[in-house]
Order: C-alpha cells, then structure tokens, then sequence
C-alpha cells in the first residue's frame, strides 16, 4: 500500500495546474444515461473515482472511450443492457448511487445498491427516495437495494427538500429532464457541480431554469440528445493548493482557478492574513511575513465554507496565532484527522461537532495514517509546515479526489514523492 513522504521545506513559489471537477465530472457521467447519443466531456480529470463510475457505466450497457490521456471521455448509452447498479462497485464510490435518476427516467425502471456506511457518517439517502416517489415512481428496498419502478414514465411534480442536499437535488434533476410536466426543486442545491450539471443537461436539449439558485424548474422533455460539455475546475482541488502556500509559506497561482467557486474560503483566508487574489489565468495565493492569524470556521452548503474544505483549513490552523473554533455542520465523524494532526504536535480539542484549535509555534513531522480523501491532504499540508519528515499512509484515500498531486507540490519546491508499497 502506497505512502507519501512529505518533508518541510519552507515557502512555495510557482503555478499549479487546477484539474477538472470530480464530483462534477462523475454525475456528468451518469447523465450519459439519458440518451442514446454520444455525450462527449473534456477536461476529465484521471482519478481512480472516475474509472470506477466508468465501470458501473459500462456494466450498464455503455460503451466508454477515452481520448488525449484520458482528457476526453465519450460515454454512449445507445442500449441500456442491464438496470441493475451492482453493490459490489457501488460501495466502492456513493456517487454511483445518482444512476438512479436517470435510469428510472430513461428505463422506467432501476434497480440500485445502497451505497452503504462511510467514514465521514451515514450520509442517507432518504432524500434521493423520497424525490422519485414524488415523480410517481414506486420504490421498494429488498436485500439491500432501491428497486424503483414507473412503468407509466415520471411525471412533473413539487419536490421541496428539507435540508439542502447536493446528491439528491441532482438525481431529481436529472429524473425530471424525461418526466412529462414541469417539476419544482425547492431547497435545491446551490452547488457550481449542480449548476454545471445542469449546463450540460441544456446542451443535451433538457429545459432548465434556476439552477445555482434554491429553487429549480425543469420541463420535461420527451428525449435528449448527444452534447460535448468541458468539466469545470474542481473548486475542493483550487482550495487546498490555496492552502498550500498560505501554511508553507511564498506565493502560487492556481491556474485555470476560479475565485468565485471558493468565495467563502478566500474570505476566511483573508481575514487571516493570506492575500488572495484573481489573476487574468486564475488565482493567486501569498502568505505575508507575519505569519497567520486564527479564524472561527463553521461548514455550509455552498456557498458558504464546504465541508470538504474544513479538514485542510484546520491544517492551517494549527500552526495559526492564536485560538480559531471550527464548526462541522455537514456530516458527523468529520474530525477524524485531528488526532493525526495531534501526533505531529497539533493542539486540538473536539467536542462533537465543534474542534477548537490553538496554534502551536511549529508541527513535527511524524507518521500518520488517512482515514479518509481529505482528511488526507490535510496531513499533507501539515507535512508543508512540519519540522522533518511526515509520512502519510493510506493514500489510496488521496487518489480518488487529487490528480498528481506529488507533481504538482513538487513543482511548486515541496519536497514530497511516493513511496510505493509492497
């Protein structure tokens, strides 16, 4: 099993390429779903979470290729052979859970793994249900699995969330592109994923309005068409490269960034003495000689501070000036790195929900271990600040959200590489 080293190695100087937006790119997949014509995306990023929606995709009946290094992906569901999304890759990736719109729009019929337990809490999927229902779909749950049926097609209908979630306003979306009549997505998804998202599926012919707002509008439309959608820059990515140089010290530019996907970090960035600014290719990240000042932190749904962005923020924290509280109001279980980040000489107190955080001088490098995608990268960028050398295992975790990052940091004068397991 793979490592990566990490050994501090004071500022950061040069540009790091942003890759193109995973969570996004995945349910841009499953859109493929939806119609018999090609739909061609670029700017893919090479991730082992895509390659594995690739082979759920492909299980189902569609035929995937990939062009220019895997940059390009055209994914074709001419035939829908099998409506089952087997358990066996579904628990590998909760993201394969949103074939079940589309499937149950296109096929009347889905049959779906729940997507079981996760590290970071139950993350349910009540919602996801309950929206299909609302679309005249049946549900039942049998061994283990959504078995959704509308032999009769879906029909429009008003789906009001209690709570904002990202996954099941996309799967409701998506569903309602094919469904006869106009369906109301009410407490939807603000997200720039649901906004891309929703781009794509009016390239593909769907009729969509109000998306990145909390209320959506979709008229059904009786099929869809082939699109070629570009993926736009992972947001989770751009923040923690922004990050980087902000706990290391020196200056970077994110490029292909865009600054008003990670607004509500920049501010809390620059409330805490990290210049951050827009440049014609991107964004632009320095950290000032005097160090960082503590910030309180509490998680939102975009746009307010992303909850995948907490765990590499209380990274930078702990080497801050001063007392900084850090609110999780997203998932539970999601302070899982803090005793990791305590090993390396963190001083961090959490009590449900709530970490507070004082600001210790300087880290010691020391080994940790990743318990989830970016509680991960957060030991990485405290490996950035630490005083000799911080190896981090588990990385499988890291490969499914970050491309190359060794290449990346390297090239930016970390000292970082991998360490290959046996």
């Amino acid at each position: 099993m793979d490592s990566i080293l990490v050994k501090g190695n004071g500022a950061l100087s040069g540009r790091i390429p942003i890759s193109g937006a995973k969570n996004t790119c995945l349910k841009l997949m499953g859109a493929a779903l939806l119609t018999d014509e090609p739909l061609t995306l670029t700017n893919v990023p090479r991730l082992t979470d895509i390659d594995t929606l690739a082979t759920l995709l492909q299980s189902l009946g569609t035929e995937v290729a990939r062009l220019q290094d895997g940059r390009v992906m055209i994914l074709s569901a001419r035939q829908i052979t099998d409506r089952r999304a087997d358990y066996e890759i579904v628990r590998k990736l909760r993201a394969s859970f949103n074939v079940l719109g589309p499937l149950l729009a296109r096929e009347g019929e889905a049959i779906v793994s729940l997507p079981g337990g996760c590290a970071i809490g139950a993350r349910k999927v009540d919602l996801h249900m309950m929206a299909m229902e609302k679309l005249g779909a049946t549900i039942e749950l049998r061994d283990g699995y959504v078995h959704a049926t509308a032999p009769q097609g879906l029909r429009g209908t008003v789906i009001e969330f209690p709570f904002v979630s990202v996954g099941a306003t996309e799967n409701a979306l998506t569903a309602a592109t094919l469904a006869r009549g106009t369906t109301v997505i009410r407490n939807a998804a603000r997200e720039p994923d649901t906004v891309d998202l929703a781009r794509c599926l009016s390239a593909m012919g769907a009729r969509i309005e109000g998306a990145g707002t909390s209320e959506i509008t979709v008229e059904g439309v009786d099929r869809l068409h082939g699109a070629t959608h570009r993926v736009i820059p992972d947001r989770i990515e751009l923040g923690t490269f922004m990050i980087a140089p902000a706990i290391a010290g020196g200056e970077v530019e994110l490029v292909g960034g865009r600054l008003d996907m990670v607004s509500a970090l920049a501010a809390k960035m620059e409330e805490a003495g990290v210049e951050v600014s827009e440049t014609p290719g991107g964004v632009k990240v320095r950290r000032n000689g005097n160090g960082v000042r503590a910030v309180d932190v509490t998680t939102a749904p975009f746009p307010g501070f992303a909850t995948d962005l907490q765990a590499q923020f209380m990274a930078l924290m702990c080497t801050a000036q001063g007392m900084s509280r850090l609110e999780e109001t997203i998932f539970e279980n999601r302070f899982m790195h803090a005793p990791e980040l305590i090993r390396m000489g963190a001083d961090i107190d959490v009590h449900g929900g709530v970490a507070t955080v004082k600001g210790v001088p300087k880290l010691r490098g020391a080994p940790v271990m990743a318990t989830d995608l970016r509680a991960s990268v957060s030991l990485i960028l405290a490996g950035l600040a630490a005083e000799g050398e911080t190896l981090v295992s588990r990385v499988y975790h890291l490969d499914r959200g970050y491309e190359r990052i060794e290449e990346k940091l390297s090239a930016v004068g970390a000292l970082i590489e991998r360490v290959r397991g046996g």
